[in-house]
């Protein structure tokens, strides 16, 4: 079973640790499930320690990077599920729809299995992103077509919550946004392998042009206001909501989204 991360997910894990202000209102939303299933598992991140878990990973190379003790994986896509309906009482999914064939599927399997609640963390393709779009306008926009829009994966579930997730300034889970006040660090070719969206090469003149602009102080002068905060809203989201039985489904589309 081949995928994208088997080429590029190697070292992942070193970079790709779960950062606790994160970690905090995931498990605050997993609360009370007495068993939780996690797709897209990749290295763990994320997964409560607290109660029985099986991850769901098609990676192999992600697999291989999970530590020891952590929950038993199954080697499969979340698009086609080897469970029972209701087989656990919540589904979770970290940053990993964008990398689903078809998120639409990989969804509606969660909502089967689970029959409780499914939890979301993922970004917002509406929202404003932040100063690296400057640089790569190419690279947000190939992200704003990956990612799902927050409305369609509230109006799946009921009574959906929207809780945005602002990322710390030392956030030490090296997702995209994470080092959005360590300009710096996306120049590290170690720090870029950990990011799907840099890790081919493609964005290599994007950060050519950020390393010529830290050089001559452009990127101060635009931005250096950052520096100064402790935690910055860049569009990450979390979406929690109950699962939807058969005469709610027919409403989904009804759904609002409310946010706190």
């Amino acid at each position: 079973m081949g995928h994208a991360y088997d080429r590029i997910g190697s070292g992942y894990a070193r970079r790709r640790r779960p950062d606790p202000r994160i970690a905090a209102p995931i498990h605050e939303a997993l609360r009370g499930a007495d068993t939780v299933i996690n797709l897209g598992a990749g290295a763990g991140s994320y997964e409560p320690d607290d109660v029985p878990v099986i991850a769901v990973e098609p990676s192999s190379a992600m697999v291989g990077q999970r530590p020891p003790g952590a929950a038993p994986v199954v080697r499969a896509c979340a698009e086609a599920l080897p469970f029972r309906d209701r087989s656990f009482a919540a589904a979770m999914a970290v940053l990993t729809l964008h990398h689903w064939r078809d998120w639409n599927a990989g969804l509606g399997e969660a909502i089967r299995v689970a029959r409780d609640r499914v939890v979301l963390f993922t970004w917002d393709p509406d929202g404003a992103g932040f100063w690296f779009a400057d640089y790569a306008a190419e690279m947000l926009a190939a992200d704003r077509r990956r990612f799902p829009p927050i409305a369609a994966l509230a109006a799946a579930l009921a009574d959906p919550r929207v809780v945005p997730v602002p990322i710390p300034h030392d956030c030490v889970d090296g997702f995209m946004g994470a080092y959005w006040r360590r300009p710096e660090a996306y120049l590290a070719p170690e720090v870029r392998a950990a990011i799907s969206s840099l890790a081919d090469g493609t964005a290599q003149p994007a950060l050519d042009r950020l390393a010529s602009d830290l050089a001559s102080g452009a990127w101060e002068r635009r931005y250096g206001h950052l520096r100064q905060l402790e935690a910055l809203d860049l569009g990450y989201r979390l979406v929690v909501g109950r699962v939807l039985n058969r005469r709610q489904s027919v409403r989904r589309q009804g759904s609002t989204i409310t946010t706190r």
